[in-house]
């Protein structure tokens, strides 16, 4: 046997080291993660203005609808504030004035403040998205005007259905752009 074979015969028969591995090279990414061509960049840009301008829109279309949100919240109190027979008449008395502070806290700000009788109820009917009954104005006088008495003599149906059209109106009344 030669020196060579002895020395390839020891070196196989000697444990492996782990000073002998070394580190496999990474391939090249087959895929480039950036585009190759304008075009979708300027799609990305336009994508990415699209949706600023679409949450722009509707950041300012519910900045715009902030007083719906408050008058009914208002609204909501003033349904559970009809279940108590003390305070029943305060919250029929600030049912009208509750309208009359939504009209005048619209966008376009109409001139509603010196609307009373045919002319309010025609505001109403005009801005209302549902048919309001042609006495609505005079009803909304009534609980803003009658003696307590009156009001005491509203049935509970009564009350209901005009805190359900002012809701109706509040929610879907639409602002002339």
């Amino acid at each position: 046997m030669s020196a060579a074979t002895t020395t390839a015969a020891a070196a196989a028969a000697a444990p492996a080291s782990l000073d002998q591995l070394k580190e496999l090279a990474l391939p090249a990414p087959s895929v480039s993660y950036l585009p190759q061509t304008w075009g979708w960049l300027v799609l990305l840009i336009v994508l990415l203005a699209a949706l600023g301008i679409w949450l722009g829109l509707r950041w300012w279309h519910w900045q715009r609808n902030r007083y719906r949100r408050e008058a009914l919240a208002r609204l909501n109190e003033l349904e559970h504030r009809l279940s108590d027979a003390e305070l029943r008449i305060a919250a029929l008395r600030e049912l009208p004035e509750l309208l009359k502070r939504v009209a005048l806290s619209m966008p376009e700000q109409p001139d509603v403040a010196t609307l009373s009788g045919e002319q309010w109820q025609a505001f109403l009917a005009k801005t209302s998205a549902i048919p309001l009954p042609k006495d609505f104005s005079r009803q909304l006088a009534n609980l803003a005007y009658a003696p307590a008495n009156q009001l005491r003599s509203l049935s509970s149906t009564e009350c209901s259905t005009l805190v359900a059209l002012s809701r109706s109106w509040v929610e879907t009344h639409h602002v002339a752009a």
